[in-house]
């Protein structure tokens, strides 16, 4: 018997991250004073926090594991590079979201996923 396939933990926590990177982005984006208000590099941080948001609905629903690995691969640039975004505006919390994103990565990486039924 196979366990039903279901959203793990990890895709759970980075799509959490990916929200929480998201409501910090916007802050900054909208909110004067922040030093990075209607900034471009503002603006590139809300769509990369979108794109994560994304990509970890897609992880939690794709089952093969070449597919798994790729997206794995994307997200991490993706973390990295959005983590970057945000120590360069000065935005802190951003950076701390993505390493709770990279928690739920290798938290998804570590759990076991309900692959196809053995055939008998």
């Amino acid at each position: 018997m196979s366990r039903p396939h279901s959203s793990g933990p990890g895709a759970i926590v980075l799509l959490l991250a990916s929200l929480a990177g998201l409501a910090v982005a916007l802050y900054a984006y909208f909110t004067p004073l922040t030093g990075v208000t209607g900034s471009f590099g503002a603006f590139v941080a809300i769509l990369a926090c979108i794109v994560l948001a994304l990509l970890a609905f897609v992880l939690a629903a794709v089952r093969g594991r070449g597919a798994r690995m790729a997206l794995r691969v994307v997200i991490l640039l993706g973390l990295v590079g959005t983590f970057f975004v945000g120590l360069l505006l000065h935005q802190w919390w951003i950076g701390v979201a993505m390493v709770v994103g990279l928690v739920g990565l290798i938290l998804d990486m570590l759990m076991p996923h309900a692959t196809h039924p053995a055939h008998t």
